[in-house]
C-alpha cells in the first residue's frame, strides 16, 4: 500500500497493489483505494472509515506477515485496520470545502409503483451464452443482446 500525504501528515490518497494487472481483485482494490482517497480529500476521518470498514469477511482472508496485525478476516478489513494503525489518531481531518451543506427540507412518498407490469429489470445475472446481463420480467430472465430467455 501506499499513501499519499498531505503537509499536515494527514493521508489523503490511498494506493493499494495487489495481485496481477488485470485482474478482478486488483480492479475493485483500485476503485475501493479510489473511493477512500475521496473520502479522505472530503474530510472523512480515517477513524470513521476504519470503523465501517474493519470485520467485513471474504477471501483471501488469514495470516497477513505483520506483526501488528497477524490475522485478517479479508483485504478489506487488513487495509482499514492498517490505515487505522498508522492514521487513526489524526482527527485533523481536512474540512470539505466544495460541497455547500445541505438541509433536507421535505420528503414525501409516492403511491405509484416503480415498475409496471411488464418492465424488466436487470438482474446481475450474466447470460451463459454471450455474458451480458439478463433481464428480469414477467418471471422470465431474458438477455437483450443475443436473445437467450429462460422462464421458470
Amino acid at each position: 500500500m501506499t499513501v499519499g500525504l498531505f503537509a499536515d501528515g494527514t493521508p489523503g490518497e490511498l494506493f493499494v497493489n495487489v495481485s496481477k494487472q488485470g485482474s478482478t481483485v486488483m480492479a475493485l482494490m483500485d476503485s475501493l483505494a479510489m473511493l477512500t482517497s475521496y473520502a479522505l480529500q472530503f474530510g472523512v476521518p480515517v477513524s470513521v472509515l476504519a470503523s465501517r470498514m474493519q470485520g467485513s469477511r471474504f477471501e483471501p482472508s488469514g495470516p497477513t506477515g505483520n506483526p501488528e496485525i497477524p490475522i485478517a478476516t479479508s483485504i478489506t478489513d487488513y487495509i482499514f485496520r492498517w490505515l487505522e494503525l498508522k492514521f487513526g489518531d489524526s482527527e485533523a481531518a481536512v474540512q470539505p470545502t466544495l460541497i455547500p451543506p445541505y438541509e433536507v427540507v421535505e420528503s414525501r412518498g409516492v403511491d405509484e409503483p416503480v415498475l409496471s407490469h411488464g418492465d424488466m429489470v436487470p438482474s446481475g445475472v450474466g447470460c451463459p451464452e454471450c455474458g451480458s446481463v439478463l433481464e428480469y420480467g414477467e418471471g422470465c430472465l431474458v438477455c437483450r443482446s443475443c436473445g437467450y430467455t429462460k422462464c421458470g
